[in-house]
């Protein structure tokens, strides 16, 4: 593979762990949203979503890691340092807003 269409390649798969990232974002606020509204439904339905995206997210970051780890030459990529301080944030906002719906869910339990 030529080190331009590599190059590219590598500038195309780290933008769709960006894109990916920022999907997992927009479902994770509507699930938060959704817990506002308790709507837990919905908020649980978001989160899969979420999840779905950051998975793709994560692949193709792990896919990377693993192409250095293997021996190949890896150029350093503020892009791809960008993407990788996105998903790992995402992620937190993602953990953070699954645990939410399970303690307003047992919250709401008890009030009832």
């Amino acid at each position: 593979m030529a080190e331009e269409e590599f190059d590219n390649k590598s500038v195309k798969d780290t933008m769709e762990i960006i894109i990916n990232a920022g999907d997992a974002r927009a479902f994770i606020a509507n699930a938060l949203d959704d817990i506002g509204d308790f709507n837990y439904i919905s908020a649980k339905e978001n989160i899969k979503k979420a999840d779905e995206k950051l998975v793709i997210a994560h692949r193709l970051q792990t896919k990377k890691l693993q192409e250095e780890a293997e021996g190949e030459e890896v150029k350093y990529s503020v892009l791809f340092t960008h993407a990788q301080d996105t998903l790992m944030t995402i992620m937190s906002e993602y953990n953070f807003a699954k645990h939410l719906i399970t303690v307003f869910e047992k919250r709401d339990q008890k009030t009832r």
